[in-house]
């Protein structure tokens, strides 16, 4: 039986202020930017410009890439023009450090079980609308990064683990831009042709284009290279053109740019700044702090997460933080549709709050809807504290419970006619009229022994 290979050619917008050859700015994702706008000479080719040295946040960001996926690094760099005949490519080339006679930035490398044949710094074309021929040049020059599998994969369902591996360790550098995504080439051989399938842009329509090319390799028996445009309405697979080579881009050093020379202090100096990869994380926290690996998993999918974790956790045991963490923080922060680095909760109030509802001094009810006041921006909970201690005082409480009481009689005569319910709802008016200062269990006995 035939055996399927994968291999995959993954794209992704570098996380820069800048694009990689002008000083526009690099914006991109969701966010909403008037069409060409950032843009200038240089990133729209006027005739006679010349591009500025390469961005060097950009270099440093692939360097760590390469890093990250257990590359050898190369001390030299060659940029090249690859030629294409294509509307969004206003100079006629892309700017790339790939092609024939290049060195890539990262060879030789392997994660999560799959051979990195290359990684590599390019450019990014602008934005056509084939349908209206109009074209957007914001995205013109931006800076991306190419990683190059070996044809390791045999099924989809491996292509989709690993990649969303691959873009949780590189949110670990901050490397990619979360908000644009990713898309990847994807090459798909059954018989020994390999068939590319160009530019599909996510993770379901990635593993959906294997599919379906890996049974229509099957049935028809490709005899061609050819290179195929993935449909995502119609769930299939259309032919472009015939398989280009190197040699169709007519790959020649870039003129107007230096080559990039590295030492390798330079390149230890960055490998320092790389930090654990989920992995090592994981497997450190749970060891650490003897957690269960569900709940590990949930801590390392951010690294923000992670740290803020580890420091909740030096003055708060980690089994009583966790649910904080994990449930009620997560909960706030998918409310308000942001992130951890987003907003800013510091960790020293984080802990305060805990430590409040620890030593009972605050209910649980009362310090969630603190944390929920915590963004845009946490602050000392002490204070706030001071007029929400718990109140456990038995004719206190009383006080409270025959306000309730009188206000719902109705409710406590459906309890006393067996409607069990209807204690769940005084218990939550005696909550309401306490400010949720209350202590859940004391109040529920006095409660008891007054409508009994």
């Amino acid at each position: 039986m035939a055996k399927l290979k994968i291999g995959l050619e993954v794209h992704g917008y570098l996380q820069t202020k800048e694009k990689l050859f002008c000083t526009c700015k690099a914006e991109h994702g969701l966010k909403k930017v008037k069409p060409n706008t950032n843009i200038c000479p240089i990133c729209t080719g006027y005739p006679g410009s010349k591009p500025m040295l390469p961005n060097g946040e950009a270099v440093k960001k692939i360097i760590q890439i390469g890093l990250m996926l257990c590359c050898k690094i190369n001390t030299k760099f060659l940029w090249q023009r690859k030629h294409y005949n294509w509307p969004d490519l206003p100079k006629g080339y892309q700017t790339t450090i790939s092609g024939s006679y290049s060195i890539p930035v990262g060879e030789n490398g392997k994660f999560e079980g799959i051979r990195i044949r290359e990684v590599h710094l390019e450019e990014d074309p602008a934005k056509w609308n084939p349908e209206d021929g109009r074209i957007d040049y914001n995205r013109s020059g931006m800076p991306l990064v190419e990683i190059v599998t070996e044809p390791d994969f045999e099924t989809s369902k491996q292509v989709g683990e690993w990649l969303k591996q691959l873009i949780l360790t590189l949110s670990y550098i901050k490397a990619l831009d979360k908000e644009a995504g990713i898309k990847s080439d994807v090459n798909v051989s059954l018989y020994g042709e390999r068939i590319e399938v160009k530019n599909v842009n996510s993770i379901s329509s990635i593993m959906e284009a294997i599919d379906y090319e890996a049974e229509r390799q099957r049935i028809e028996k490709p005899l061609r290279k050819e290179t195929r445009a993935w449909s995502a309405e119609k769930k299939l697979t259309v032919k472009m053109r015939e398989k280009e080579e190197a040699a169709d881009y007519h790959f020649i050093p870039e003129p107007d740019l230096p080559i990039i020379k590295l030492e390798e202090k330079q390149i230890n100096t960055i490998k320092k700044t790389i930090p654990e990869s989920p992995r090592q994380k994981l497997e450190k926290i749970i060891k650490k702090h003897n957690i269960g690996k569900k709940e590990a998993e949930v801590l390392t999918k951010n690294l923000e997460l992670v740290e803020f974790f580890e420091k909740v956790s030096e003055k708060i045991p980690p089994d009583f933080a966790l649910p904080w963490i994990t449930i009620e923080l997560l909960r706030v922060l998918n409310y308000n549709k942001k992130s951890l680095d987003e907003v800013g909760i510091k960790a020293e109030h984080f802990t305060e709050l805990l430590q409040l509802v620890k030593e009972k001094k605050i209910t649980e009810l009362k310090a969630k809807r603190i944390l929920n006041d915590f963004i845009p921006e946490s602050f000392s909970p002490k204070k706030l504290a001071e007029s929400s201690e718990r109140i456990t005082d038995k004719a206190e409480l009383e006080k409270i419970i025959k306000t309730v009481i009188e206000k719902n009689k109705k409710a406590v005569e459906d309890f006393k006619a067996g409607k069990q319910e209807s204690l769940n709802f005084l218990m939550g008016e005696i909550m309401k009229e306490s400010s949720r200062r209350a202590d859940f269990k004391a109040a529920m006995e006095v409660l008891k022994e007054k409508i009994r």
